[in-house]
């Protein structure tokens, strides 16, 4: 299916305005796609284009993020817990009842939350780079645990994280020289001008503080695993220096069933292996979902 076939969309969800793109047949199973930090629904652009022929798809903006409403932090509570009340919302406002979750990153806590509460509505999970595990912590959150237990020590270092040469960093890191020309610059771009608006570094920076309380869930989420036994397949990327490989072969551990495929690639890496990842998703979710 042609990617002009996408819509964009703009609803609002506890008085905000939640921007998110749809693609495909709402009577076809559905796939709710979730971003990470820096990026936006954008980055599902192509995975949506080409899964849209058997697949009904609902990729959301996070408040604060891509074209979803941007409030101060004066004006809004900015936590994980908020931002999936936020998604549930949405998921309940479109009338979905019944979903697969793609996860990436800021995604994970997010979309595990809402599995992890709502198992009888998941049918299946795709994860790239979205952790569940201590295991996929890597050197890269050292600075983001030192600035959640002393913000105003560590938040000089930690607003090096929002620059433009570490957002560009976070496509390009771990990628294979021969794949460097698939990531467009517009990807950073797009990204970087959501960071420089204002007050949103102030946004990041409470997101990147209250981090440290979805790792209280992770015990809960391999719970849910255990119990209810989602089809799960991880598309990770090997050379991921945010989220090691370590945290894609953890879910083995409370899945035994979980597939896992390591890709040469790093964080974003829909943007060099889409192609392989969307095989992986199609056929992954044609064993599994109905």
């Amino acid at each position: 299916m042609s990617a002009f076939a996408t819509r964009a969309h703009t609803t609002t969800v506890d008085g905000l305005d939640v921007f998110y793109r749809e693609a495909g047949d709402p009577a076809n199973p559905t796939l709710v796609l979730l971003h990470g930090f820096p990026s936006s629904s954008h980055m599902y652009r192509g995975l949506m284009a080409d899964l849209a022929d058997a697949y009904h798809l609902i990729a959301p903006d996070h408040i604060g993020f891509g074209f979803s409403a941007a409030p101060s932090v004066e004006d809004f509570p900015y936590s994980f817990e908020k931002l999936t009340e936020i998604t549930l919302g949405l998921i309940d406002q479109l009338g979905i009842d019944r979903f697969a979750l793609y996860i990436q990153d800021y995604g994970a806590p997010i979309g595990l939350r809402i599995a992890s509460r709502r198992p009888e509505r998941i049918t299946a999970i795709v994860t790239q780079s979205g952790n569940a595990y201590l295991e996929g912590f890597t050197p890269f959150w050292d600075v983001l645990f030192a600035h959640a237990k002393d913000r105003a020590a560590n938040e000089a270092a930690v607003r090096e994280l929002l620059t433009a040469e570490a957002t560009r960093w976070q496509y390009t890191h771990g990628v294979p020289a021969d794949r460097l020309d698939r990531i467009g610059p517009e990807t950073w771009t797009l990204d970087q001008a959501g960071l420089d608006r204002p007050g949103n570094k102030e946004i990041q920076l409470q997101l990147f503080w209250d981090y440290q309380f979805n790792l209280d869930g992770y015990p809960v989420f391999q719970e849910y695993f255990r119990t209810h036994r989602p089809p799960l397949l991880a598309a990770w990327g090997r050379g991921d220096e945010i989220f090691g490989p370590a945290g894609a072969e953890a879910f083995t551990r409370d899945l035994p069933d979980a597939e896992i495929h390591l890709l040469d690639a790093g964080h974003f890496a829909l943007e060099t292996h889409g192609p392989e990842i969307a095989a992986l998703v199609r056929d992954f979710l044609g064993r599994h979902v109905k």
